[in-house]
């Protein structure tokens, strides 16, 4: 079974900086794609990062020159920097694989806050 576990969310002033980890156990297979999502009360979840392959990446372009992902091996990371209130959400981990029909896992989700 597929387990998907985020860690590193919590409460931060704005300016400030947070890490996001994803970890990915259970499957035989390589999760191509792995990403970040993130949803704030009352909104749709959005994606805010994705790296596919290993290095190619893609960003919302509300996050761009602050975020930044990485992966290493089985774990993604996304890195939080000059954050701000509107920040303030859910942040949910993705992986999958490239396949057209294949299967999304998620984690539990890990709560981000950014005071103002």
């Amino acid at each position: 079974q597929v387990r998907v576990v985020e860690s590193g969310g919590g409460l931060v002033q704005a300016g400030g900086s947070l890490r996001l980890s994803c970890a990915v156990s259970g499957s035989i297979f390589n999760m191509e794609i792995m990403g970040w999502y993130r949803q704030a009360p009352g909104k749709q979840r959005e994606l805010v990062a994705s790296i596919a392959d290993g290095s190619n990446t893609n960003y919302a372009d509300s996050v761009k020159d602050r975020f930044t992902i990485s992966r290493d091996k089985n774990t993604v990371y996304l890195q939080m920097n000059s954050l701000k209130p509107e920040d303030t959400a859910v942040y949910y981990c993705n992986a999958r694989r490239a396949l057209a029909l294949a299967i999304p896992y998620w984690g539990q989700g890990t709560q981000v806050t950014v005071s103002s």
